[in-house]
């Protein structure tokens, strides 16, 4: 079979999927996606895929059922057209927040979206800083989990001084000590309490923080309304300045203002999703690369190579 590599975008993220192509050196490969009057999904491939290894770089951020229909249509059609074996690479992973039942009779989405992957054709996925790692075991195929830690690293540590990592609620403190250990620096939590989804009630925060540069941590920010009440608990704590630092910008409803209005002085996210209306114009957002990880990954992928060492 030819060893032939691939790489095809929907309509989520053109841009990130056009970086990757560049640091792959390759030309991203041609598709038609258009919609017919009723507003069902039309995929054409523009070239033959016969025997190739095929990438889709499609995160399934909002409008995330258009893109998540997007994905396993092109799948399909690619499947059909003969290519030797497809790889979602989802740089942002949708309906991943319903990951597990918390209340009697509701869905475990997270697993119906791996289903739905898997019964249409994928054969391996390529993932970025999922909202629980156990998902990777909704899938019966091989998956890559990425993280956006070295990027994100790499910014705290040559921007802030002074630090004390923050990990706005009890789920995300192994990932914070883990950036503080890296950091060498100081561990605090805020104690959160959620009556209900997309609202949250900050409590109190455990460590020390005064007199240092807080830096907010979580896997991604949507209404912002978690990372706008811990803000505000640790200014009172007295810490000198509050920033944050999220994987995924989702920022979906009041975000952008709550964010403009907030004690926050910056928030960074890294580009696995774009940015859309007011957040591309909010000034307190910074958007830093990850296409260099996932194009590495692509092509340790392609030639059989190891892609954990890439966090060694």
């Amino acid at each position: 079979m030819p060893n032939i590599i691939k790489v095809f975008s929907g309509n989520a993220n053109p841009e990130l999927a056009k970086e990757i192509c560049d640091y792959l050196k390759i030309s991203l490969s041609k598709v038609e996606v258009r919609r017919f009057s009723d507003g069902e999904i039309f995929i054409e491939i523009g070239e033959n895929v016969r025997g190739t290894d095929v990438f889709i770089i499609q995160p399934t951020c909002p409008p995330v059922n258009d893109h998540l229909m997007e994905l396993v249509i092109m799948v399909d059609a690619l499947r059909r057209a003969s290519a030797r074996r497809i790889t979602a690479v989802l740089p942002y992973y949708g309906y991943a927040r319903q990951d597990r039942k918390v209340a009697p009779r509701v869905p475990i989405t997270a697993k119906v979206v791996a289903e739905m992957l898997m019964v249409v054709g994928v054969r391996r996925v390529l993932a970025m800083d999922l909202h629980a790692g156990q998902i990777q075991g909704f899938f019966n195929i091989p998956v890559d989990h990425l993280y956006a830690a070295p990027v994100l690293l790499k910014y705290i540590n040559e921007n802030f001084k002074n630090v004390v990592m923050v990990s706005p609620d009890a789920g995300g403190v192994e990932r914070t000590r883990a950036f503080a250990k890296r950091l060498k620096a100081d561990l605090a939590i805020i104690d959160k309490r959620r009556d209900r989804p997309n609202e949250s009630k900050a409590m109190n925060v455990i460590g020390d923080v005064k007199g240092k540069t807080a830096v907010l941590l979580d896997d991604m920010v949507d209404t912002a309304g978690t990372l706008c009440n811990a803000a505000a608990m640790l200014k009172e704590a007295g810490a000198v300045e509050v920033h944050a630092c999220c994987s995924h910008g989702v920022l979906s409803g009041p975000a952008i203002e709550r964010l403009e209005a907030s004690e926050i002085k910056s928030l960074v996210v890294t580009n696995t999703i774009p940015l859309r209306g007011k957040a591309k114009e909010c000034k307190k957002i910074k958007v830093l690369s990850v296409s260099y990880l996932l194009g590495e990954a692509i092509r340790r992928i392609h030639s059989e190579d190891s892609v954990s060492s890439l966090f060694v």
